[in-house]
């Protein structure tokens, strides 16, 4: 895998914001010899070289500008990792509404079924009855 999806979303998104406000770097991100699946297989072979376990936001985003910037770079081969994106997510109104229900009937459903088991009557145990086997004095 290239990296996670949100990962090469995030990266996405981060370079067609700049291209919106940035002419120079806009005209670097139209290049057609690049493309973001090799975008995010530098940053990821980069990071590898480099020996990091984490970069910052900046340290990422510099990664792919670079990338987009320069003609004759060596992408390097696919790496198969899983990426840590760190964000928030912000939610709206309704949406914190919706989950706070959510969460509450599920709370309600465990406490419930925790009640049902706390009064639910113990099962009694079969009994099994040993048959005797006759000793050698009863004969």
């Amino acid at each position: 895998m290239k990296g996670t999806e949100h990962f090469k979303d995030v990266i996405q998104n981060y370079l067609e914001t700049r291209a919106s406000y940035d002419e120079l770097f806009a005209e670097s991100f139209r290049k057609e010899n690049k493309n973001i699946d090799e975008c995010i297989t530098y940053i990821l072979t980069e990071v590898q070289r480099m020996g990091c376990a984490g970069l910052s936001d900046e340290e990422v985003y510099s990664l792919a500008v670079h990338y987009y910037d320069e003609d004759n770079i060596e992408v390097g081969k696919s790496i198969n990792c899983q990426v840590v994106v760190n964000h928030t997510i912000e939610l709206t109104e309704e949406e914190k509404a919706e989950a706070r229900k959510k969460a509450v009937k599920q709370y309600q459903r465990e406490e419930l079924a925790k009640i049902r088991n706390r009064n639910a009557r113990p099962k009694k145990a079969e009994t099994t009855e040993i048959a005797s086997q006759p000793s050698l004095f009863e004969f």
